[in-house]
């Protein structure tokens, strides 16, 4: 039996101070402090707007549902590939359904239901986790040329 196994990307630079989000500035600046690092490792614009409409929708997330929380920004590299990796923390509700809360159309508010799924397409790595009662953490990677 061959086990498969995904090669982990390699972390370049990490943020010492992630980017606590408790109020309607600080997701300006984390969205800028984004923009910086994409810019940082040559991502085109396409990319770079991909990477921030997906971490708006997350933070806008974080904000509603987890009353604020923290982002982490990495660089990360695989082979000669660099790009932008994203951890978001919440100490919210959670969420129960994962599966139902990716399916596009499912929403607990008054929304579309477009944004986890829609976050996930905009990128080229989502992972979610999540535990009832204790909080939410969404990782994201784009890549600078995917």
């Amino acid at each position: 039996m061959i086990l498969m196994s995904k090669k982990l990307p390699m972390i370049l630079s990490l943020s010492k101070d992630p980017v606590q989000v408790r109020q309607e500035q600080d997701v300006v600046f984390l969205k800028n402090r984004v923009k910086e690092v994409a810019v940082r490792i040559k991502m085109g614009l396409v990319n770079q707007t991909r990477l921030i409409t997906a971490a708006s929708e997350l933070v806008r997330n974080m904000m509603r549902y987890g009353n604020g929380g923290v982002c982490l920004i990495e660089v990360v590299s695989s082979g000669r590939i660099n790009g932008v990796r994203l951890t978001f923390t919440d100490k919210g509700p959670g969420i129960p359904d994962i599966a139902a809360a990716m399916r596009d159309g499912f929403s607990t508010g008054k929304s579309l239901g477009l944004g986890l799924p829609g976050t996930k397409r905009l990128v080229n790595e989502f992972d979610i986790k999540s535990k009832v009662g204790e909080g939410t953490t969404v990782t994201i990677i784009k890549w600078a040329n995917g």
